[in-house]
């Protein structure tokens, strides 16, 4: 999926991009070399293309590598995903090829309509009809990239419920780009709020909507996908690596880096057989409820392996656990929280 040799660089590259945490451009530039922003843009528009069993694998492969990378990826995917579908043509031939080529930057501010401030006295953003368009005003509390995005696709709710998606540029007067907030890790993703002030969207900017849950409209990915486990099972590789170079010299423990690899493995192929939504797979809340176990113990067990040395700020185990909450907090449904909560308390119902 992606060079071998590039995937190391954006390794090497790794503990300094979380020190900085600065928008990591050169791993952009990188990515945009090997054609990656391309996954999910149709041929037509000079993109590959890819299913769903192939991206997987892409963000497996890149989330080992630099996993605050693969989450701007998911970021940039998910509104290109939103393009693809949505059936406008003028906006489809404006903007995919040249994001197909890296030439510029998309991402999404959608999070308020689903597991972020869902629960509210109020739509976070409210859609007032304008003319044969829109007026989006509002807040928008997790958004990442905007300050090296071109193009946000952003999400809000009308009087009467329904939700639209609309495609908006980042030199619209209206909006307002606010720093981005200081994260537990992957604070070089440059997420932070944004805010909408009486910004007109033209009919033709319309992406999705207005409808009820427009968010499952064609829907390939959102809260709780595939992808955000992709994204634990990648970080996990590259922390089972670590651990099994700590434990080399410690043959009784040989057992431990045995069962987390099969644990891993197990976990992997469920992954690939949910994507091919094969008979008896398991359901996508059951793969995330395990994958976010499965980076947490991992991470844990680095941790113990490397004693004093992995509790010192930069250390790679150190790193390991605070990139490992992160799959707590990010597009992670409830009832996945609920059993993750349980297994922490350890209910055996988690299962």
């Amino acid at each position: 999926m992606i060079p071998a040799t590039m995937l190391t660089e954006l390794a090497s590259w790794r503990a300094a991009l979380e020190a900085a945490g600065q928008w990591p451009a050169r791993q952009m530039a990188r990515l945009a070399e090997a054609g990656v922003f391309g996954w999910l843009i149709p041929q037509r528009w000079g993109g590959s293309e890819l299913d769903e069993p192939e991206i997987l694998s892409g963000y497996l492969e890149l989330s080992d590598a630099c996993l605050t990378s693969a989450f701007i990826l998911t970021q940039f995917n998910s509104a290109v995903q939103k393009l693809v579908t949505c059936g406008c043509e003028t906006l489809q031939e404006l903007w995919l090829p040249r994001l197909a080529r890296g030439e510029c930057f998309t991402t999404v501010g959608i999070s308020h309509l689903t597991t972020s401030r869902s629960r509210g006295p109020g739509p976070a953003v409210i859609a007032e009809a304008c003319g044969t368009g829109f007026r989006l005003s509002g807040h928008i509390p997790w958004v990442t990239g905007a300050n090296a995005a071109q193009l946000i696709v952003v999400g809000g709710t009308a009087p009467n419920g329904e939700q639209l998606l609309a495609a908006i540029e980042t030199i619209d007067p209206g909006l307002t780009i606010a720093p981005p907030q200081n994260f537990l890790a992957l604070t070089a993703s440059q997420t932070g709020p944004i805010e909408l002030r009486n910004v007109i969207v033209r009919s033709e900017q319309i992406v999705a909507g207005p409808a009820q849950e427009v968010l499952k409209i064609k829907s390939r990915g959102g809260t709780g996908s595939l992808t955000t486990s992709a994204l634990a099972l990648g970080a996990s590789r590259s922390t089972l690596r670590a651990l099994r170079d700590e434990l080399r010299q410690t043959l009784s423990l040989e057992f431990v880096v045995s069962k987390l690899s099969d644990e891993g493995r197990v976990l992997e192929q469920a992954l690939f057989a949910a994507s091919r939504e094969e008979p008896g797979a398991w359901s996508v809340e059951q793969i995330r409820l395990r994958a976010n176990s499965y980076v947490t113990r991992l991470a844990q067990s680095f941790l113990a392996a490397a004693k004093g040395t992995g509790f010192v700020s930069g250390h790679p185990a150190e790193r390991a656990i605070r990139e490992a909450m992160f799959f707590y907090v990010w597009s992670c449904p409830q009832a996945v929280v609920h059993g993750n909560l349980q297994e922490l308390a350890g209910r055996d119902e988690a299962w």
